[in-house]
């Protein structure tokens, strides 16, 4: 494989990797509801989260109020990550 693919795909790991981070921010802090997500600096960290956070609410709506979608969200994210350095690994590319 060479050696810019494998860049690529780590720079690809670490980004995904910023997002879990991202993601998980968002999720705990949706636990207050003081938080006024139209102020600085959760207006952004709502902006860059929920686009994708939405995807998965539209496919498994919140039960009993509460939202069990970032579960499925967090679990694509990881099934990536794991997906990717498994190639990046093995050193095969499948493209």
């Amino acid at each position: 494989m060479s050696s810019t693919l494998v860049l690529l795909m780590q720079g690809v790991i670490s980004f995904i990797n910023i997002y879990f981070v991202l993601l998980i921010l968002r999720v705990l802090l949706s636990w207050f509801p003081t938080i006024n997500w139209y102020n600085q600096p959760w207006m952004t960290l709502s902006q860059l989260t929920d686009p994708y956070l939405n995807i998965f609410r539209a496919i498994l709506p919140p039960l009993g109020g509460i939202d069990f979608s970032p579960i499925l969200a967090f679990l694509v994210l990881q099934v990536i990550v794991v997906a990717l350095s498994s190639v990046v690994a093995s050193g095969v590319v499948g493209f």
